[in-house]
């Protein structure tokens, strides 16, 4: 009998650091073997420049959502 459950992944990053999200969706993916039901995400735009020194160089917020299917009875076996 299979059963499937499904899951949220959330990845969290900059949109300075994109390549390096990807990888870690994708490493994530490989990893648990899992069956993707969709990926969404979001962005938010880098701080205006003028608000305060700490932002100079920040890029925007990325956020993905991954949902996703894991097959338990693969995982019990």
């Amino acid at each position: 009998m299979r059963r499937h459950v499904q899951q949220v992944k959330i990845f969290k990053s900059t949109d300075t650091e994109l390549e390096d999200m990807e990888k870690q969706i994708n490493r994530f993916i490989r990893k648990n073997d899992i069956r993707v039901l969709s990926i969404s995400g979001g962005h938010s735009p880098a701080p205006a420049s003028g608000s305060g020194p700490m932002n100079t160089f920040a890029g925007g917020d990325v956020t993905v959502i991954l949902l996703y299917e894991i097959d338990l009875s693969k995982r019990q076996a």
